[in-house]
């Protein structure tokens, strides 16, 4: 059963658990697998995905032809689903796109910015115990807003070798160039050195599981990477005039993801909270995936009585979880008074899976109390800033004495005369 505090019980201890997994003999693993596919390039893929997915392997790349078979297999009415998600998603994040800048200050002087697309980006998508073609949108359509030339998702396969309809037919919707079948670290590796069957890559978007993560980790620096994500969180405040049924659904949609999920019930009614305690109970066995999602609410559920909405709020803040619900009556209002959440949902009418599938706002967001300093995943992900300045040589002679100050009082004569050098002559 899900664990209850009120009162003096009430402590940052007892709030949440966040447990940071680190394991030097994981991470020996994943370095292992790095190298051998810079070593050994696609025939380290097709050993892998031997070994790891029991997959026999001849091609690692899906075909144009199979991209399009698998839209028009799947069921129309997911189709037309797919279509409509995108087209929210695009509205969405298409209000994000930026332009460079110029600034002339004076007379032979300009300073600017340019927004530049990446040249490749690499898309994983996990595969395991759940299959995410949701995922694939929220990641390729911003991807694709950019202007980036290139897009690559790496996937697992199934034992025969494929890869899901429902994937697939994402994928083509979404306008994914190149589908390749690879999981874990070995895909995260291939997309960040290449090799004969898959581009290297300027940087590596989506989530995974541990490997996947630590080896996003390990090539940071080779590649960009979006974020290391964790356990999937999120945190309702919730008020007196809320259905339980409603707030322990909302809660088990995110337990089901995995046993290390945290789900965290927030309100000022113990009424409410005590009846979510049992609806829990009662709706976890009706769970395809109860297993996972009992493991989660016992070791990391959380249901917290607070005196009042204001003391709600500064615990969500204190979280900054990777989903708020305010289940409240002016959401509105008591969303000012939080700073620190991924993305937030608002009102009665709004639950998190919204999100996850369809509104539009993207389900890639930090977490792990990430959302203090970091923010979803957004077309600015995808694209890169360059500065430049152009200077007359009058502008530049009237800068010069300032200049040449500044780099010698910082011991810098090398920098001080190769500004004052243009003007030898002239004295």
């Amino acid at each position: 059963m899900i664990k209850l505090f009120q009162g003096k019980e009430v402590t940052p201890e007892n709030i949440i658990s966040r447990r940071m997994q680190q394991d030097s003999g994981l991470e020996t693993m994943v370095d292992g697998i790095i190298l051998q596919v810079q070593r050994q390039g696609d025939q380290a893929l097709l050993e892998y995905a031997r070994s790891f997915d029991k997959a026999e392997l001849t091609e690692l790349v899906v075909s144009r032809e199979e991209l399009e078979a698998a839209w028009k297999r799947i069921d129309p009415y997911f189709a037309e689903t797919l279509k409509e998600a995108r087209e929210n998603i695009a509205e969405y994040h298409r209000r994000q796109l930026r332009e460079g800048y110029v600034v002339e200050k004076n007379p032979g002087i300009l300073l600017g910015q340019r927004v530049i697309p990446l040249e490749k980006v690499g898309v994983y998508v996990p595969g395991g115990t759940a299959r995410y073609p949701s995922t694939l949108l929220m990641n390729v359509v911003p991807a694709r807003l950019a202007g980036v030339g290139e897009i690559i998702m790496a996937t697992p396969p199934a034992p025969d070798g494929s890869v899901p309809d429902d994937i697939l037919a994402a994928a083509y919707v979404a306008g994914v160039d190149k589908v390749v079948k690879c999981g874990g670290a070995q895909a995260i590796a291939a997309l960040a050195y290449g090799t004969e069957s898959v581009p290297r890559v300027d940087k590596i978007v989506g989530p995974g599981n541990i490997y996947v993560a630590v080896a996003k980790r390990r090539v940071y620096g080779q590649v960009d990477i979006d974020m290391i994500a964790g356990p999937s969180e999120i945190l309702i405040i919730a008020d007196k005039d809320c259905e339980p049924a409603f707030v322990a659904a909302d809660m088990l949609s995110q337990a089901e993801h995995d046993p290390m999920s945290a789900a965290v019930l927030v309100t000022d009614s113990p009424e409410l909270g005590k009846a979510v305690q049992a609806e829990l109970e009662k709706q976890l066995p009706e769970l395809e995936r109860c297993e996972i999602a009992r493991r989660s609410i016992e070791s990391n559920g959380r249901i917290i009585i607070v005196e009042d909405l204001d003391q709600a709020a500064a615990i969500a803040d204190e979280i900054a979880p990777e989903h708020l619900e305010l289940c409240v009556e002016e959401p509105f209002a008591l969303m000012e008074k939080v700073k620190n959440a991924g993305s937030v949902f608002l009102g009665r009418n709004v639950p998190e899976v919204l999100g996850d599938y369809f509104a539009g706002t993207n389900h890639t967001l930090p977490t792990g109390g990430t959302a203090r300093f970091s923010s979803p995943l957004c077309v600015d992900d995808f694209v890169k800033k360059s500065s430049y300045i152009y200077y007359s040589r009058e502008a530049l002679k009237a800068a010069c004495d300032r200049v040449a100050d500044f780099a010698e009082r910082e011991g810098l004569a090398g920098h001080a005369r190769s500004i004052r050098i243009r003007f030898e002559e002239d004295k």
